[in-house]
């Protein structure tokens, strides 16, 4: 018998063969749609577009800048032009933008992306043959960036919802669009994660299937032909595609779409507070057995949660029984939740667990908190942590609504590294409420510097722990 060298490689299993998309695209092509919006001019208004390359970059800009496209500017010095023939006129539709959609009901219900429909006064919806219908906007949803239109027609054809939970990293995906107005057109990829973070109320999948601008609302199709998502944005630095899309699920979005079919809006749960991500080091400080939970930087005064008794500080671990592993976690159990519902919190408050009941309220607008600068008092007492704290006065306590607490007047070392400034309001050291000035230098002063300390401190209206290291 040979023997096999020791730096000999092990062969690699064969390649079969590349996936073969030819009779997927055939079955589903038809059923994905071009869409095109228009508004009406109003009179002393300029066109917003003048043609296909005005109507891409104006999507362009909007979607993967964040901003429209910058007005062309009147020299004052040059004398106005007159408008050339067939210019828009007061009153005239003219084009705004472009995108895609999908059939998800025979009887013509489409759905797309939010940010394709928005400011639109005339929807128009083609077809792969050539039909055109105008479409009428049902409602849309920006925080999901899901829209439903409807068109008049009957056996139209359809695409079929898959299962967004049962996606694997990997698999192979289609996407069809009309990117650039090129309608109908088919990229493929693969999966590149799945339950990726980029809105509070969106895990969305991560691809590296080619999407541009007119891309959006299109389909993201697996290898059975079923729908798993809607193709909604890129990451980019240069503003063209770099190799990483995003999908909005398919289950979010039915989910939302069920709610614009019924009411024509989207009815969301809150409880009223602000939260933030929680850290490894303050997880440990805090004695958690890992970094998980939201933490809560502020409660808005007289809302769901502050009549259950969380306090800023806490750290959110469950929503009726399911664990919070990401803070982004806790605002969509929330949302989902019917308003008037009540839900139960587990919190983690000082080294222990408790359980706060709370009544669901309905999202609202938010409100804008009123920031007063605060003056320190002259008496000021310094600590080994590089903080220089005074005690609050009464009328601080009352509009911070806390019973006790330092005001910082100075940081250096180690708190000015941490990021700690004067104004901040100390609350907590480690699990202990603060008093004063006086109790907080003295519990300072028995910190073992050779351990990471925690403080939660108050800035504005929100509230953060913050770890810190004595003597450094």
């Amino acid at each position: 018998m040979m023997a096999i060298p020791a730096t000999a490689a092990i062969a690699a299993p064969a390649v079969v063969g590349l996936p073969d998309f030819t009779d997927m695209v055939e079955k589903a092509g038809p059923a994905v749609v071009n869409i095109r919006t228009t508004e009406k001019m109003k009179s002393g208004a300029g066109a917003p577009g003048v043609g296909a390359d005005d109507e891409e970059m104006q999507e362009f800009f909007k979607r993967f800048f964040g901003v429209p496209v910058p007005p062309r500017q009147q020299q004052p010095d040059r004398p106005s032009r007159p408008k050339p023939p067939g210019a828009a006129q007061p009153d005239e539709e003219v084009s705004r933008g472009v995108g895609s959609g999908f059939i998800i009901s025979a009887d013509g219900y489409v759905m797309t992306n939010a940010h394709v429909v928005e400011g639109a006064d005339e929807v128009y919806v083609t077809l792969t043959d050539k039909r055109e219908f105008k479409a009428k906007i049902i409602g849309s949803d920006k925080r999901t960036d899901v829209a439903l239109v409807k068109i008049e027609g009957a056996s139209l054809p359809r695409l079929a919802l898959g299962d967004s939970s049962k996606v694997r990293v990997g698999e192979w995906v289609i996407a069809i669009g009309s990117p650039f107005g090129l309608d109908n057109t088919v990229t493929a990829g693969i999966v590149s994660a799945k339950a990726r973070d980029t809105g509070d109320y969106l895990p969305l999948i991560q691809t590296d299937v080619a999407v541009n601008p007119g891309n959006s609302g299109g389909p993201l199709i697996n290898m059975r032909g079923e729908v798993i998502g809607i193709n909604s944005q890129i990451y980019s630095r240069s503003g063209g595609y770099m190799g990483i899309s995003f999908a909005v699920p398919i289950d979010e979005a039915m989910r939302v779409s069920d709610q614009l079919k019924q009411s024509g809006k989207v009815i969301r749960g809150r409880i009223g507070v602000q939260i933030g991500e929680l850290t490894k080091e303050v997880a440990e400080s805090l004695g958690l057995a890992k970094a998980q939970g939201a933490l809560v930087q502020r409660v808005e005064a007289a809302g769901p949660a502050e009549k259950a008794g969380v306090e800023a500080g806490d750290i959110i671990l469950k929503f009726n029984g399911v664990n919070i592993e990401r803070s982004s976690d806790l605002p969509r159990l929330v949302g989902s939740t019917k308003p008037g519902s009540n839900s139960v919190l587990t919190v983690w408050r000082k080294g222990a667990n408790r359980d706060l009941k709370v009544v669901v309220a309905e999202m609202e607008a938010e409100k804008t908190a009123k920031r007063e600068e605060k003056k320190p008092k002259a008496e000021q007492v310094a600590n080994s942590l590089g903080l220089v704290v005074s005690d609050l006065t009464d009328a601080q306590k009352k509009e911070l609504k806390v019973d006790g607490g330092v005001l910082v007047s100075g940081a250096e070392g180690a708190a000015l590294r941490a990021g700690l400034r004067a104004g901040d309001v100390v609350l907590r050291l480690n699990n202990t409420d603060i008093k004063d000035a006086k109790q907080f230098a003295a519990l300072v002063s028995k910190l073992d510097a050779k351990k990471m300390a925690v403080i939660l401190v108050r800035r504005g209206d929100a509230s953060q722990f913050v770890p810190i290291r004595p003597g450094t």
